[in-house]
């Protein structure tokens, strides 16, 4: 079996994945896909919840880049005059 470091694996794959049998000391093929079907499920749950992630953090930005427009054009319109600048004397 292939794989390259840069790929991202999928619950899919995982899951289709064969290994060769090697008898009499191979691994137990019931434990091992049991094992592989749970990194399965937890790859699954983990991709969700970064979509998860992703998604709130796309609307706060969003929020955020509203909240500054109003604030730049806050202070726009607040600014002191050159006058209301000066200290008194």
């Amino acid at each position: 079996m292939t794989y390259s470091s840069e790929e991202r694996l999928l619950p899919q794959q995982v899951r289709a994945v064969t290994f060769a049998t090697v008898r009499p000391r191979g691994l137990d093929p019931v434990e091992v896909y049991d094992y592989l079907n749970r990194v399965a499920d937890e790859l699954e749950r983990l991709r969700r919840e970064l979509t998860t992630a992703n998604t709130e953090v796309e609307r706060m930005r969003r929020a955020l880049r509203r909240w500054q427009s109003r604030q730049a054009g806050h202070h726009h319109h607040d600014r002191p005059t050159p006058q209301q600048d000066r200290e008194p004397q």
